[in-house]
């Protein structure tokens, strides 16, 4: 991005995949959704944020924990860590995922950081066991305090990726992203 002007550098054409019966995580959105980072393109402060619009369903049994991720490549540059579903079961209700990505270091090999913070919002989320909140819930991630990514090589071109994970394999466990775009935000 040049000249200051934020702008959409990515966003899903299509509906992703229906993630069901799964636990690794695996990309959740539509071969459109992907971006390709040029060589260099990142730069020290450089300001990324990630949209997801989902519908999240959960069954009653556990309460279930789903993991979300983006990856730059095959490297996990920041991760949402688990996030619980309440005890209520739940059909493809509404959520969101907006992430913050800072760029804090950049370089070859191992040595390009993002450190991020997400805001997840739905009314299946909880940070304690419990029923549905009248209002929905609202999260922070990861529920620990920021933390640098796994590190990448930011001197070679890299394919932005949004990932899901989910602890338990249940058909009544899925996640469907209806929407999804990046942002370049400097």
């Amino acid at each position: 991005m040049t000249g200051g002007y934020a702008g959409v550098i990515a966003a899903q054409q299509a509906v992703g995949p229906t993630l069901a019966s799964w636990t690794t995580a695996v990309t959740a959105i539509h071969p459109t959704g992907l971006v390709t980072l040029g060589s260099n393109y990142m730069a020290i402060r450089k300001l990324l944020r990630v949209t997801a619009i989902m519908g999240v369903s959960n069954v009653i049994t556990a309460q279930n924990q789903y993991t979300f991720q983006i990856k730059m490549g095959s490297v996990v540059a920041w991760t949402s860590g688990a996030i619980a579903c309440n005890t209520a079961a739940h059909t493809l209700l509404p959520a969101k995922l907006v992430v913050d990505l800072l760029l804090s270091t950049v370089g070859s090999g191992t040595n390009a950081h993002y450190i991020g913070v997400g805001h997840l919002s739905g009314i299946v989320w909880s940070q304690a066991a419990g029923a549905d909140p009248v209002n929905g819930n609202s999260i922070l991630c990861p529920i620990t305090a920021p933390a640098e990514g796994t590190g990448f090589d930011s001197t070679v071109a890299n394919i932005l990726d949004f990932f899901i994970g989910c602890q338990t394999s249940a058909s009544g466990n899925s996640i469907i992203v209806y929407n999804y775009y990046v942002e370049d935000l400097t």
